[in-house]
């Protein structure tokens, strides 16, 4: 039974750090604000989320486990919304996205004449 648990415990942070070496690469290759934020938000939970459930098995039942779910709950809520208020902040400045050459603008209505 131990070995399952460290083996899903290895598998959880192993993907975990992919996915957050994934969103590193996206933040540095994407071409806007909006596209780099969304790397950033979305890998900074989903690989947090794996890596703090992998350190939770390896805890076992403790007081060390409790630690990292309140952790875990705090990134649930905080990331997302800070990802948001990024967003909105940046669209309220006047900050558009980066639309390739040809493209409609996203404040056009649609190509209607």
């Amino acid at each position: 039974m131990e070995a399952a648990i460290d083996i899903a415990s290895w598998a959880c942070l192993m993907a975990g750090s992919f996915f957050c070496l994934v969103g590193g690469i996206g933040i540095n290759r994407l071409p806007d604000f909006y596209t780099r934020g969304h790397a950033a938000g979305v890998t900074d939970t989903l690989g947090a989320m794996l890596v703090l459930l992998g350190l939770m098995l390896q805890s076992g039942l403790s007081l060390n486990l409790f630690k990292l779910l309140m952790i875990l709950a705090f990134m649930l809520i905080t990331s997302p919304t800070s990802s948001h208020a990024l967003a909105k902040a940046a669209w309220s400045n006047g900050l558009r996205p980066w639309m390739p050459d040809g493209a409609d603008s996203p404040d056009s209505d649609g190509g209607a004449a």
